[in-house]
């Protein structure tokens, strides 16, 4: 059953890809990008909040 469930929704991927590739034409690749961009800034800043917080923790007496 959870295996059906994994092919309709990726089949419901597929079709709002498919859809919004049809919608956006030629701006599609600049939207794409961006959306990118955006997760993967926000990503590598949460990341380094935690990198900056774990070595915070490592060593108390760390001047900043």
């Amino acid at each position: 059953m959870i295996k059906v469930l994994h092919f309709i929704g990726l089949g419901l991927a597929l079709f709002t890809a498919l859809f919004c590739a049809i919608l956006l034409g030629d701006v599609g690749p600049w939207y794409f990008a961006w959306l990118v961009g955006t997760v993967m800034i926000c990503l590598i800043t949460a990341a380094s909040g935690i990198l900056f917080d774990t070595e915070i923790e490592a060593n108390p007496n760390m001047e900043l």
